[in-house]
This record gives structure tokens, sequence and C-alpha cells, in this order.
């Protein structure tokens, strides 16, 4: 990823049925790291009351065997999380945990609504008062003021109200909830494990915990999970798919199937379209490490040239690198990722990219790769430019911030200092799909919201 890296709103995991389920959840929040940093938390149920464990930081620096032993049941829901909606703070972590007349109630909620400050006055006029500030609170005040008897019938009746993208988990004392919202914006599937059932945002989760995949969730289902088994129910009207396509493009991991699809066949497939797409005099095929080398892989077998990691980049890094002055924030970018001088001097290479944002991290990337002694630097993406913000769970700057949306391609070029730039066609992109054109999310490019 060139510059800042972009940040996916979170990850959920939840199981139902496992006398481990507070261990297993860490495991599976684990694996689903990526897909938020900023904070984590577990809540289970042992089916009389509901107890969580949150906090700022990673996965394992926040759990251990202390705590992990205290989340006693055999049902839990886990969060990663990077704040999109709500201020980066630990009243924002989740799962958010209520009490209120029908019980004791956990959310978990991957995406972002588009409504919440027209719900949130509603509410507010109303009587609640808001804890966080959160677009997930919402969906809590909206259960709570139904009428309806039951949980799921106030499901039915507060889920229609919600605008924008959301894939969610509830749990209760003797029940735990997967929802997915009409469009389908986020990704969440079905797992099982010795017969306890498993809702994760990604299937490497799955992998992890040696569970079995058994579907997707559908878009606009509820999957409700208790005691006597499982049943779905779909209330919701029609609404047209809008699969994000920026989970195969970067945020989702490679060893993943998303949508029902293989991540790391479909960046491979990006990368053979960008090859024939984007042709270029070079020797070298190289990607920006990580989240560009199965397009690089793509790339260098439809062109034939030979695949090289030419840059390494340091795993280790801390989240919090601080970059007072120029100086230093060149500097760490150079502590994220070095090239490697013997494989990259005196040749003509092609780096490949998932995306480009705002362009300033790549300019010092590359002015450090002809500091290696790379005679021509080229670099191609394996998307289109970006040049319109995400409003449905990822951090894409406002659109000034977005360089391709005020900059030509011969611009951004001469910008980052490279020799030639490529980016891969919308249709070039969907040509790499297994859905068609009108399945998917594609407003980061075009400007075509399919939510207001």
């Amino acid at each position: 990823m060139i510059n800042s890296r972009l940040k996916e709103a979170c990850g959920i995991f939840g199981i139902f049925g496992h006398e481990d389920a507070a261990r297993i959840t860490y495991l599976g929040l684990y694996a689903l790291q990526h897909r938020g940093q900023e904070s984590a938390g577990i809540v289970v149920s042992d089916g009389k009351r509901l107890k969580g464990y949150l906090k700022m930081g990673l996965v394992p620096e926040i759990f251990n065997e202390e705590n992990l032993k205290e989340l006693t049941g055999n049902r839990a829901i886990g969060h990663v999380r990077y704040s999109t909606t709500g201020s980066s703070e630990v009243k924002n972590a989740q799962p958010f945990k209520v009490d209120y007349f029908r019980g004791s109630l956990a959310v978990a909620h991957n995406g972002n609504l588009v409504n919440t400050n027209e719900l949130r006055q509603r509410l507010e006029k109303a009587g609640s008062i808001f804890q966080s500030t959160m677009d997930s609170e919402i969906i809590v005040h909206l259960l709570a003021k139904s009428k309806s008897a039951t949980l799921e019938d106030a499901l039915v009746e507060s889920l229609p109200k919600l605008k924008g993208a959301y894939s969610l988990l509830l749990l209760t004392q003797d029940q735990m909830i997967g929802i997915r919202d009409p469009h389908g914006f986020r990704p969440l599937c079905l797992g099982k494990l010795n017969g306890a059932y498993i809702l994760s945002s990604e299937t490497c989760a799955l992998d992890l915990i040696q569970a079995e995949y058994v579907r997707e969730v559908e878009p606009g289902e509820i999957i409700i999970i208790g005691k006597k088994g499982m049943h779905s129910l779909k209330p919701f009207a029609p609404a047209r798919p809008s699969l994000c396509i920026f989970e195969f493009i970067y945020f989702a991991r490679p060893d993943s199937h998303v949508f029902g699809e293989s991540v790391y066949l479909v960046r491979k497939r990006l990368g053979r379209e960008l090859a024939l797409e984007k042709p270029v005099e070079f020797d070298l095929v190289i990607p920006m490490p990580d989240s560009g080398t199965c397009a690089a892989l793509g790339f260098a077998e439809a062109s034939g040239i030979p695949f090289e990691m030419g840059i390494t980049r340091n795993h280790y890094v801390g989240r919090t690198f601080i970059q007072p002055s120029q100086a230093s924030r060149d500097l760490g970018v150079k502590v994220k990722s070095n090239p490697v001088k013997d494989v990259i001097k005196n040749k003509r290479i092609v780096v490949i990219e998932d995306s480009i944002v705002r362009g300033t991290t790549s300019k010092i990337r590359m002015r450090n790769l002809r500091e290696a002694g790379a005679k021509e630097v080229h670099m191609r993406v394996s998307c289109p430019p970006h040049r319109y913000p995400c409003y449905y769970g990822i951090d894409f700057p406002t659109r000034e911030e977005l360089i391709a949306s005020s900059h030509s391609v011969e611009e951004i070029s001469k910008f980052i200092g490279l020799d030639t730039l490529g980016y891969l066609s919308l249709d070039g992109m969907i040509k790499a799909m297994s859905f068609p054109k009108e399945n998917f999310c594609l407003s980061c490019f075009d400007g075509k919201y399919p939510v207001k």
C-alpha cells in the first residue's frame, strides 16, 4: 500500500457452543488483526450473564492467560477495530455491551452507517443517552426503543431503519445472531467446529482454528443461533448487491475467501490483466510488500519477466513511529521497507502496487529505489485511480486528499518520481472478478454511491 495504510472499520468473530469460547475467539481475532489494529474486545456468555474485556491495542497485547481465564462461557463474540465513525478511545472499543429491559446485549459491528446523524438526533430527542460516539451504539438504542415482544421481532422492526454497510454480531445470554446488510457491503461467513457454530469476517480465522467453512451469510440475512440450533430469516426488501471490491484488492488476507471467492486467485488475475493492459520494457517485477505480492506474481507470469522480492518489509515496526520532522518521516518509511540493492542495481524495474491514495510515501520509496541503483523505476497499480471517498467502512481520505481526484496519471507519475505509471482499468478490474460489475460497490472509483 502506498503512503499511510488504509484502514478498514473492523473484523468480527463469534462462536456458540464451545467450552473454550473465549480462547477460540482470541485466536479468531488474531487471524483478523489486519482488519483493525486500534482496539480489540471479547464478550462471553455463560447462559446467565455477559462478561467482557476490551482495551486499546493489538490482540496479543490485550489478552493473556489471566484475563482469558476470567471470560468463562461457551459462547462469545469478539471485535478488532479501527475507527471510521467514532473517535479513537477505549469507550468506543467493541463489542458494545448494555443491559436493558430484555436482558444483556453485546454488539460487534463491521461497516459504517450513512444516516448516523439523522438517527442519533431522533433518538436523543426521544430521550436516549449515548455513551459513545460510535454509529454502532445507534443499533442498541433502536432495539431498546422497540416494543416488540422478542429480540428477533425487534431486529425485524429496527434494522430497516439503518442505511449503509453493516455486518453485525449480537450476543445475548442465550443467543448469538449474525446479520449482513441487504446490499452485502462487508463479508461475513458461517463455519462449524465440533458442533459449535462460528461467524467470522473472513475464512482465514476458520482455517486457524481448523473449523469447517459452511457458507457465506447472504446479504439481508439474519442468522439466529441458540440451544436448539440455527435458523435464518430474510426480512428485508430486495436491494442491489454492493460487494466491496476493495476487499479483494487490498483488505482481506490473501489466504481468505470473501464473498465465496479466493482472494489470492483474484489478486493474481488482477496482475495478469494489468500486464496485458499496461505493458512496459523492464528487467524485473517487484511487489510492494505485502499487499502487491499476489498481483505481482500474476503480472510476472503474464509478462514472462522474472519476479524478485526487491523490497524487504520490516514486520516488527511499531504502530506509532514518531515522525516530528521531514527527515524522521523519511527514515520512518525506510524503517518499514528497504530496497535489496543487489537485486535492483542497474535494473529496469516495475513495482506492482494495489493502490495509490495520497502518493506522499510512495515518493520517498521510489527515491530510495533509485538511490539503491535502479536504472528505471516504473509502477503498475492493480486497480483504477481512487478519486472518491468511501462512506461504507473504509477510511479513505476526503476527496481533496486523494491525489487522483485532482491530478492526471502523468502528473502523479511526475510527483512520485517514476519513469512511467499505469493503472488497471475499471473494465480490466471487473474482468478479473467472478461476479458481474452490477454486483460490486465501485463508488471509490466512479463516485456512484449505491446508498446515498
